[in-house]
């Protein structure tokens, strides 16, 4: 079943149940989907890598939004950010822990040999490819500068 299908579903479960959150949470998917489809100028359905960056990316905003919102001691704000977070994380396939990512990106260095921060960047190509939003980026490079340096 297609993400955007499933999105389908979900919306009218929210509907029926008038779970606002959930709702807005899942309009917010549906219409990402429908901006990536349309950007190319074709009606293709998009590639399964790209509807996870996208929900990625609306993870990642919300929780930036939720921290900011904290921050400022906006609780108000900031907790529906947060339940959206695990409405969208849902659509995503299991995270990996931080021990399995750098088990991951261990394995990686010593398969290429490399070595010092200079070579950050092919790791963390080689490493972004393989785990395929199985882990954040931000973790991903934390630990690749850890392993590196």
């Amino acid at each position: 079943m297609s993400l955007s299908t499933q999105i389908m579903d979900e919306i009218k479960i929210a509907m029926k149940s008038k779970d606002t959150v959930a709702l807005e949470a899942l309009r917010a998917i549906k219409s990402e989907l429908l901006l990536a489809q349309t950007a190319t100028g074709s009606k293709d359905e998009i590639t399964s890598e790209e509807e996870i960056k996208l929900l990625q990316k609306l993870v990642k905003t919300r929780k930036d939004s939720a921290k900011i919102f904290t921050e400022q001691n906006r609780m108000d704000l900031a907790e529906p950010e947060l339940a959206q977070v695990v409405v969208i994380e849902k659509f995503l396939p299991a995270q990996l822990s931080e021990a399995e990512v750098e088990a991951v990106v261990a394995k990686i260095i010593a398969e290429t040999g490399a070595s010092g921060i200079a070579a950050m960047g092919k790791v963390m190509g080689l490493a972004s490819a393989q785990l395929g939003g199985t882990a954040e980026g931000k973790t991903i490079s934390s630990i690749v500068k850890k392993l590196l340096v």
